[in-house]
């Protein structure tokens, strides 16, 4: 709203009506104590008091894409403190007329001002979190980088996609707009590495996970300089960053005068902000997913060797191998389940348990690997079949069964008991797969035909 473009065809701040507005919303914001409702008296009173109000900012991405300044560059921090340096003054100009007008904050005389000109506001400026506000005004979030040049909101059951406004202009003034171009941003979320787009505009149309940490902190601290009260900024580290480099950020905060931070490591929890408004497509992301991974890359990746043990134990659907794997600390990584032969409907069934606790361990969670674990025994202990396996405690009521006996004594909540292996005529009957007709795991292939041992259905 306050870039305007100067007669070289150059962009700039509109600082006249920057100033207006600035102005206006004092005066506003003065006003809002006045008829804002409250709940008890002593809230009223402590209010009025003190007359806190926060002038603060959003859409800076915004403004340094139209005005073509990267955001982690030099010249962004010099525009931001003295875009927050102008504001601060003719904020607190204004606030200092409304005193003149209308007398300073009750508390004036006791507050740290009180040797200073008269203010009708204790404080005048903040930098507030505005993510769902932007949207609806349709800008860039406080003094946040953007998140993604296209990105998908879930609100609800509702997904809502949007694409940077100022990004589209830009297409069209350079001439490279293209349906195939915007749509591959959507899909990507992110302009780097694409070829169609020009170096140097990649080069300011940088995102959140694209920017080093050390310019978000720098940013946080150029506006906090100016700022009354604390400054709403996320510091975004990649999935790959270790408590080193958390420490970094919180001295570089200190150091630089910040009043408070906040850290978030893309990746530790599983949020409504996704890059790309296409989400079936984001599997195929290629580059961006290292950059601003879909929520797929929140499932922690498979290292290239795992330590754990096999355990086996008598199923009714016949002998069942379970590998428990763990991970560098001890913690549950991942489980295989194999019974019976490759290709059959109980291999399948057996394989398709062990990928769902497998990535039950691996996605993101509060709990533990190890108390998620002990969720899945839970759920899989009691599970009854047609043809339990077994007598008194090594009874084994099914498949799930089984298998959460086997987890249970991996976590060391209990000792199997292996069920007895049956004799003669029922040895056969634990070995077959799953019959389609009556879904016993009788169905086994003899004499070049398959048929069931249960229901007497047959291939033949």
């Amino acid at each position: 709203k306050f870039a305007a473009r100067q007669p070289d065809g150059e962009w700039a701040v509109d600082w006249p009506e920057l100033e207006r507005v600035v102005r206006l919303s004092v005066r506003f914001l003065d006003d809002v104590i006045e008829v804002n409702p409250y709940p008890l008296p002593e809230i009223d009173e402590t209010v009025k008091a003190n007359r806190r109000i926060g002038l603060g900012v959003m859409g800076w991405a915004d403004l340094l894409f139209r005005m073509g300044v990267p955001y982690d560059s030099q010249a962004a921090l010099d525009l931001g403190g003295r875009l927050m340096a102008f504001i601060e003054e003719k904020a607190h100009d204004q606030s200092a007329k409304l005193a003149e007008e209308r007398g300073p904050f009750p508390n004036w005389s006791r507050s740290i001002y009180q040797s200073q000109r008269a203010l009708r506001n204790s404080t005048v400026t903040t930098i507030a979190p505005t993510g769902t506000i932007s949207m609806i005004a349709g800008c860039s979030s406080g003094v946040e980088p953007a998140f993604a040049i296209a990105f998908t909101h879930k609100v609800g059951d509702r997904v809502l996609p949007f694409i940077n406004h100022v990004f589209e202009q830009v297409t069209r003034e350079r001439g490279f707009h293209s349906e195939a171009l915007m749509e591959e941003i959507a899909r990507r979320g992110v302009v780097h590495d694409l070829a169609a787009v020009p170096e140097d505009v990649q080069r300011v149309f940088v995102t959140a996970h694209e920017v080093p940490f050390e310019w978000h902190v720098r940013h946080q601290a150029a506006f906090q300089h100016y700022t009354d009260n604390g400054v709403s900024k996320t510091i975004n580290l990649p999935n790959s960053a270790t408590i080193d480099d958390v420490a970094r950020a919180y001295l570089l905060a200190w150091q630089l005068g910040c009043l408070g931070i906040t850290v978030f490591r893309d990746g530790c929890k599983e949020g409504v902000l996704h890059l790309g408004t296409k989400m079936a497509e984001k599997r195929e992301a290629g580059p961006a997913a290292a950059v601003a991974p879909a929520p797929p890359a929140a499932v922690k990746p498979r290292p290239r060797s795992l330590q754990g043990r096999t355990y086996r134990v008598e199923t009714p659907l016949g002998t069942a191998f379970v590998v428990v794997n763990e991970n560098g600390d001890g913690e549950p990584f991942e489980v295989f389940v194999s019974v019976g032969k490759a290709g059959s409907d109980t291999m399948a069934v057996a394989e398709a348990m062990g990928r769902l606790i497998s990535l039950t361990l691996r996605m993101p969670s509060p709990l533990s690997p190890k108390r998620r674990l002990e969720e899945v025994i839970g759920q899989l202990s009691g599970i009854g079949g047609g043809r339990p396996l077994g007598f008194g405690p090594g009874r084994v009521l099914s498949l799930p069964d089984g298998i959460a006996r086997v987890l249970a004594e991996h976590g060391g909540q209990a000792k199997v008991e292996e069920a007895p292996a049956a004799a003669g005529p029922a040895a056969k009957l634990t070995a077959g797969d799953m019959c389609p007709e009556c879904g016993q795991a009788t169905f086994v292939y003899e004499e070049g035909c398959k048929k069931c041992y249960g229901c007497g259905f047959n291939e033949c």
